[in-house]
């Protein structure tokens, strides 16, 4: 019989690890994936660890625990997922406040250093000091997404999990009772139910007539194959206008939105980003965009050319790289970073989605939901807010 204690949809970086941390536990576990390869957010994606950016007790101490698990994984999960630790810069745009900058990003767990021009390209030669007045510093981690991916399913399924490639039709539930799930294959039974499947999560709880604060974006970036340009660094543009959009995306007043999807493009947010893998290969972007129809089409040219003009004022040497144009979905949640609980509604259901800065804050945030799960209690996972 097809029974678990546990079945977690989404096999990207969140379904995955909690997974991990659910079978260390020892509790039988299923890990369902729509997609027969990877081919989810987390893979297109900078894995940036952004342990600096804490705004408060809870994710302070989260962005503490979430570096200090890297700095063990590779000993833990036996695998090399990349993990280093590299300069974040925020470039400074000539026709912003600096000082106003350096003010604004006091309020984080690890605070700032600002760079003049001279600094700044002494740090990243890439840099064009033409189109900066300066950059913000940050300690930043940095992993290879996919390869951390792969290395916390394989200790999974040695573990004793089991992954299986299929789409979830149907989440059963009787009496707001969880009962199992059904895929486009099978039909699985098990008490609890996690829903972990990114900007899909949305969807599947409306299908369970539940309207909770998950949202999504269109991301759009520009992967580049090998090159024998060294980028030193991770390079962002010093700004929150993407964090902010999302913030006021998700009001009260905007919330009919989402319940009629369109294709409207309700925000848009361009970043000229950079970060070079141990491979030598990069990723260039990226462009941010709500947009409520989850399969809308983005036109891929004009995307790509926002891109690259974009980069090529501050990182001209890069704007150049042929490449292959990618597109996702994010998803994000309201007020908090991420949503790590049990949803009061459904006996038995429970979500784990909806991260800002994945990288740093999954990994900690999985270990404490999974001893939540399991020993019905967490000093960190009661502090959260009550999905409503």
């Amino acid at each position: 019989m097809n029974s678990y204690d546990v079945i977690v949809i989404g096999g990207g970086l969140t379904g995955s690890v909690l997974s991990y941390e659910l079978a260390k536990k020892k509790v039988k576990v299923l890990l369902l994936e729509k997609d027969a390869s990877l081919n989810n957010a987390t893979t297109s994606s900078y894995g940036g660890i952004s342990y600096w950016g804490g705004t408060d007790k809870l994710t302070n101490q989260l962005c503490e625990e979430g570096i200090n698990i890297y700095r063990n994984l590779r000993e833990e999960l036996s695998e090399n997922i990349e993990f280093r630790e590299l300069d974040l810069l925020f470039t400074i745009d000539p026709s912003q406040d600096v000082e106003k900058l350096i003010a604004d990003y006091q309020k984080f767990y690890i605070k700032p250093e600002f760079l003049n021009i001279d600094e700044s390209k002494q740090l990243e030669p890439l840099l064009n000091p033409n189109a900066i007045s300066g950059c913000l510093k940050f300690p930043q981690g940095h992993v290879n997404p996919e390869k951390m991916i792969l290395a916390y399913q394989k200790q999974f399924i040695k573990l004793g999990g089991k992954i299986e490639k299929e789409l979830v039709t149907f989440i059963k539930n009787k009496h707001n009772k969880i009962e199992g799930i059904q895929t486009n294959k099978n039909i699985y039974f098990s008490p609890q139910v996690i829903i972990s499947a990114g900007a899909f999560s949305k969807q599947l709880l409306e299908n369970l007539g539940l309207n909770l604060p998950i949202y999504f974006s269109h991301a759009q970036l520009i992967k580049i194959p090998s090159s024998e340009i060294k980028l030193r660094t991770l390079v962002m543009p010093c700004t929150s206008k993407r964090l902010d959009t999302e913030k006021e995306i998700t009001g009260e007043e905007r919330i009919s939105m989402w319940k009629n999807p369109n294709n409207e493009i309700h925000s848009d947010v361009l970043e000229a980003g950079a970060i070079q893998f141990l491979d030598g290969s990069f990723c260039l972007g990226q462009i941010s965009q709500i947009i409520t129809n989850i399969d809308t089409s983005i036109n891929s040219k004009v995307s790509e050319r926002r891109i690259r003009e974009a980069i090529a004022k501050v990182l001209p040497s890069l704007s150049v790289l042929q490449g292959t144009w990618y597109n996702c979905q994010v998803a994000f949640s309201q007020e908090m970073p991420f949503q790590a609980r049990k949803i009061e509604e459904i006996e038995g259901l429970s979500l784990f989605s909806g991260f800002t800065s994945p990288f740093v804050f999954v990994p900690p945030l999985a270990r404490h939901f999974a001893h939540y799960l399991v020993e019905n209690k967490d000093s960190i996972i009661e502090q959260l807010p009550s999905l409503r």
